[in-house]
C-alpha cells in the first residue's frame, strides 16, 4: 500500500515540478516584453495595450500556476518558530494537520468560490475590456480553478508522505 501511495505522490510531485519549471520561463518573457514596452515607448513613442496586458497575464500565470510548485519546494512563508526545531516525525504531524485542516479546505473554497466566476467568463468568451487588448481573458481566469487543483494535489502528497513517515516512525519505535 505504501508503495502505491508513494508512486501517486511521486507522480503528483513530478506534475507540479513540470508545471513550475515550465511556467518559470514566463518570468524571462516578462522581463523581455517589459523591456520592449519601455524601449518602444521611449524611443519610438509606440505602445500596444496587448503587449502591456501580456505582462499582466504572464504575471498572473506565474503566481497562480507556480503556487503548488512553490509549496512542493517549501518556498511559502511559514512561521517556523517551533517547526524548525522539531524532528522529522513532529514536522510530519504539522504538515499533515496543516494540509488537512488548512490547505485543503482553503483550496476547495477558492475552487468553489471561483467556479461561477470562471464559468460565466467562459460563457461570454470574455476578452479584454481595452480596445486592442488581448482576447481570451476567460482562459486566464480558468487558472483560478487550476491553481487550487494543483495545490490540492500537492497537499495530498504532503499528507501521503507525512502519514508514511509517521507510520514508519511508530513501527520503528514499537518494534513491529
Amino acid at each position: 500500500m505504501q508503495s502505491l501511495l508513494l508512486k501517486i505522490a511521486t507522480f503528483i510531485e513530478s506534475l507540479n515540478e513540470w508545471v513550475g519549471r515550465t511556467i518559470s520561463w514566463l518570468t524571462l518573457f516578462m522581463v523581455v516584453i517589459t523591456f520592449l514596452i519601455v524601449v518602444l515607448r521611449k524611443i519610438n513613442n509606440i505602445g500596444w495595450i496587448s503587449m502591456q496586458e501580456s505582462v499582466v497575464f504572464m504575471h498572473a500565470l506565474v503566481f497562480l500556476l507556480g503556487a503548488a510548485y512553490t509549496l512542493k519546494q517549501e518556498g511559502h512563508v511559514r512561521v517556523d518558530i517551533f517547526y524548525r526545531n522539531l524532528s522529522d516525525y513532529g514536522k510530519a504531524w504539522i504538515d499533515c494537520l496543516g494540509a488537512f485542516f488548512l490547505l485543503l479546505p482553503v483550496s476547495v473554497f477558492i475552487f468553489w468560490y471561483s467556479l461561477d466566476y470562471v464559468t460565466d467568463s467562459w460563457a461570454l468568451q470574455e476578452g479584454s475590456r481595452e480596445a486592442g487588448g488581448l482576447p481570451g481573458v476567460y482562459i486566464l481566469k480558468a487558472t483560478l480553478l487550476i491553481m487550487p487543483g494543483l495545490i490540492i494535489l500537492q497537499g495530498i502528497t504532503q499528507i501521503i508522505r507525512g502519514v508514511i513517515l509517521i507510520l514508519n516512525h511508530k513501527q520503528q519505535h514499537t518494534g513491529s
